[in-house]
């Protein structure tokens, strides 16, 4: 039987290569872009429009979904107020802040309480979460505020797990490593084609396991 997928975010960088990656695998992919994108260049795929910090957008796309169901639902989003990592809470002002934990942590659970229900019980809802997420694995510093955004990204799929105790559906918060996108910069040390393949893989192989995993792009737990 023929999987599908529902990736959010997917207009650009690692969303735009996942779904090209699980289009690739012989998947049925509906992915979401804000604004008119490149993903109308991939064969095959879906194309729906939202900005999942507007809720209203959000709920909208629900309707629009209503009667689908989704071997896997991912979200991908990602913001940085800035790319220097010497960067510290000093320097970002309370909307720079907000934007990035709105961005980063709230909408993409807003996304997860919205749209899980279109996923079975065996099929997987995963976020594009990041190491820098890890509090036990920060000893360097930097990047404070995204640090911060994923940490709480984090916790909030921790809590939405905890909600739903019981449920059989896998959880993945996924770290794809640093890699050359417009958000990871041209000094990261992953291309994404060293990347997505390596999370499709991982995605793949934990369907069906059941429960929260937080997992690098090689299935290997990440220190929380």
């Amino acid at each position: 039987m023929t999987k599908s997928a529902l990736i959010i975010g997917a207009s650009r960088g690692l969303g735009y290569a996942l779904a090209a990656e699980f289009l690739g695998r012989g998947w049925r992919v509906t992915a979401t872009e804000r604004t008119p994108s490149a993903l109308h260049e991939l064969a095959g795929v879906t194309v729906e429009t939202v900005d999942i910090a507007v809720p209203d957008q959000v709920a909208a796309l629900r309707e629009r979904l209503a009667g689908l169901a989704f071997d896997l639902l991912f979200v991908n989003a990602g913001t940085n107020y800035t790319t220097d990592p010497s960067a510290t809470f000093a320097d970002v002002s309370t909307e720079d802040f907000a934007q990035v934990m709105v961005t980063n942590a709230l909408s993409p659970m807003r996304v997860v309480e919205a749209l899980g229900d279109l996923v079975p019980a065996t099929g997987t809802i995963g976020v594009m979460s990041s190491g820098q997420g890890s509090v036990a694995d920060n000893t360097n510093g930097g990047f404070e505020v995204y640090r911060a955004s994923k940490s709480a990204l984090n916790q909030l799929m921790r809590s939405y797990a905890a909600r739903h105790a019981g449920d059989p559906r896998t959880l993945l918060l996924m770290a794809p490593g640093w890699v050359k996108t417009d958000l990871g910069g041209p000094r990261a040390r992953l291309t994404i084609d060293e990347s997505i393949p390596g999370v499709a893989d991982t995605i793949e192989a934990w369907s069906g396991k059941g429960g929260l995993h937080y997992l690098d792009r090689q299935g290997q737990s990440v220190n929380w």
